[in-house]
């Protein structure tokens, strides 16, 4: 199996396209909605005084925090790659 590996004469590593331009994107969207929402569960909340929108609270922030770790992920990923494209 190894040797077919390595004798591979497939065009995909030259035509493969990237996802990680639609995910930065996606990302991007996930942060800034995440943000929005906390900040209006938690003006609810407040004005409420209902439980229910705390959850709604800690949900929004987890959201924008995932995007927010997504996000620097997809920028180290980004900068190793840039330093590839230099060294070649």
């Amino acid at each position: 199996m190894t040797m077919w590996l390595r004798n591979r004469e497939g065009t995909e590593p030259l035509t493969a396209r990237s996802p990680l331009r639609a995910r930065r994107v996606l990302s991007w969207i996930a942060l800034v909605l995440g943000v929005v929402a906390t900040v209006v569960f938690a003006l609810l909340a407040m004005n409420t005084g209902s439980e229910v929108w705390l959850w709604e609270v800690a949900i929004a922030a987890a959201v924008a925090v995932i995007a927010a770790l997504d996000l620097l992920v997809l920028r180290s990923r980004g900068d190793d790659r840039d330093q590839q494209h230099h060294q070649h």
